[in-house]
C-alpha cells in the first residue's frame, strides 16, 4: 500500500504539474495517472486502496462542498434565487430526455437502458466545478452577479437529482414499478439536509464559542460530523429522505453566516487538506476508468455525447431565462455545467452488474464522457471565465 500510495502522489504531482506548465488542467494529470497505474493497464495500485477507492473519493467530495459551504454567502444564494432552483433539474432532465430519445436508435438499446443511461450521463461533476468556483469567487470574476454561487448550488443538488432518477429507472428495468414518490423525496432531502447542517452549525457556533480549541482540532470535529452526515443517509435511507452532501455544505454557510471570522481561518485549512484530496479523488477516478471498455465504441456513441451535451446547454439557457446576465456570461455558465468524472465513475458498472444486456454498453460511455467532458470542462472554465466573466 505505501508503495501505490508513493507512486500516486509523486507521478500525480508530477503529471499535474507538466499539465499546467501546458496551460492544461492538472487534474488530466491525475486523472491520467489513475488510468495508468490502475488495474486496467500497470496495475500498480494496491487492492487494498482500490477497495476503499469509493470511500476516499467520498472524503475528498466531502472536503469539496465544505469549502463550498465556508465560501457561500446565504445573501448571495438569496439573490439569486428561481436561477439556481432551476439550474438543479432543468439541465439534467434535458440531458435525460436526449439520452432517453436517441439512445435506442443510436446504440439499438432500450427505452429502459437508454433512461438508465440518460441518467449514468447526467451527473455534472461537483469535484471539477467546486473548486474553480471557489477561485473565481476569491478572485472577483461573476461575483457581482453570483455566478459562482449560482453554479456551485446547482452542481451539488444535480447529483442527488440524478442519483435517485438513476435508482428509479434501475428498479424499473428489474420490473419494479416507477414511483413517482422518490422524486417528491429529492425536495424533501435537501430541505432536511439544511435543517440538520445548520442546526448541527448553530450547536458548534455556541461550542467553539464557549471553549478554547485549536482550530486544527475544530476542522478535525467538522470532518468526523460531516462523516456522520454521510453515514446517517445511508442509514436512514430506506425509511427517511435526507441528503448528507447538502448537510455538509449547510453546516459549512451556518459557520460563516454565524461565525465568519472562525469561517476563514477554517476556510484556510481546509484548502491545505485538499491538496491531498484533490489528488487521491481524481487519480482514484482515473483508476476506476476501464479503457478497454472502449474498444467498441464507434461514431454513434460520440453523436449520442455530443447531442446530450447539446441539451444540457439548451436546459442551462432556458434555467437562465429573464435573468440579468449576458450572453458571454450564459455561455459560461454552460460551459461549466459540462463536465462528468466522479458520479459516472461511481455508478457507471452498476447496470452491468445488475445484469442489464446494455450494461456493458453504459460503462463504455460513462468511460468516454469522463474522458471527454472532465478536460472540456475544466478547459472551458480555465480559458473563458477571465474573458467572459466581470471581475468584481
Amino acid at each position: 500500500m505505501l508503495f501505490s500510495l508513493s507512486l500516486i502522489l509523486i507521478i500525480g504531482f508530477s503529471l499535474s504539474g507538466l499539465f499546467n506548465k501546458l496551460k492544461l488542467p492538472g487534474l488530466l494529470g491525475m486523472i491520467l495517472t489513475g488510468i495508468l497505474l490502475g488495474p486496467y493497464v500497470l496495475n500498480l495500485i494496491s487492492p487494498e486502496i482500490l477497495m476503499i477507492s469509493p470511500d476516499l473519493r467520498e472524503i475528498a467530495l466531502i472536503i469539496i462542498l465544505m469549502r463550498a459551504g465556508l465560501s457561500i454567502d446565504l445573501s448571495d444564494l438569496k439573490k439569486v434565487g428561481r436561477p439556481a432552483f432551476l439550474m438543479c433539474f432543468v439541465p439534467a432532465t434535458f440531458e435525460i430526455l436526449a439520452v432517453s430519445l436517441f439512445g435506442p436508435k443510436l446504440l439499438g438499446i432500450s427505452l429502459v437502458e437508454a433512461a438508465v443511461l440518460g441518467t449514468v450521463l447526467a451527473a455534472v461533476s461537483p469535484a471539477v466545478i467546486v473548486p474553480r468556483m471557489l477561485k473565481l469567487m476569491t478572485s472577483g470574476h461573476g461575483k457581482n452577479k453570483s455566478i459562482p454561487q449560482l453554479i456551485m448550488a446547482g452542481a451539488s443538488v444535480d447529483d442527488i437529482y440524478v442519483i435517485v432518477l438513476f435508482t428509479s429507472f434501475l428498479n424499473l428495468f428489474k420490473g419494479e414499478t416507477f414511483s413517482v414518490t422518490t422524486l417528491i423525496t429529492v425536495p424533501f432531502s435537501i430541505i432536511t439536509g439544511i435543517l440538520l447542517g445548520a442546526c448541527t452549525g448553530l450547536i458548534l457556533v455556541k461550542l467553539f464559542k464557549r471553549l478554547h480549541i485549536r482550530d486544527t482540532i475544530k476542522v478535525l470535529i467538522i470532518l468526523s460530523i460531516s462523516f456522520l452526515f454521510v453515514t446517517l443517509e445511508s442509514v436512514i435511507k430506506p425509511y427517511f429522505p435526507l441528503s448528507g452532501l447538502i448537510a455538509v455544505m449547510a453546516l459549512g454557510g451556518t459557520l460563516l453566516k454565524t461565525y465568519a471570522l472562525l469561517a476563514k481561518r477554517l476556510m484556510s485549512k481546509f484548502s491545505k487538506i485538499w491538496v491531498g484530496a484533490e489528488i487521491l479523488l481524481f487519480v482514484m477516478v482515473g483508476a476506476a476508468v476501464n479503457i478497454h471498455t472502449l474498444s467498441d465504441i464507434g461514431l454513434n456513441t460520440f453523436f449520442l455525447i455530443f447531442i446530450a451535451l447539446l441539451f444540457r446547454v439548451i436546459g442551462v439557457g432556458f434555467s437562465l431565462i429573464l435573468t440579468p446576465l449576458t450572453i458571454k456570461e450564459r455561455f459560461f455558465c454552460a460551459l461549466a455545467y459540462l463536465p462528468k468524472a466522479t458520479v459516472q465513475a461511481a455508478i457507471g458498472a452498476i447496470p452491468l452488474s445488475a445484469g442489464m444486456p446494455a450494461g456493458n454498453t453504459i460503462l463504455s460511455v460513462a468511460v468516454l464522457a469522463i474522458l471527454v467532458t472532465a478536460p472540456l470542462g475544466a478547459l472551458g472554465i480555465d480559458l473563458t471565465y477571465s474573458r467572459f466573466l466581470q471581475k468584481d
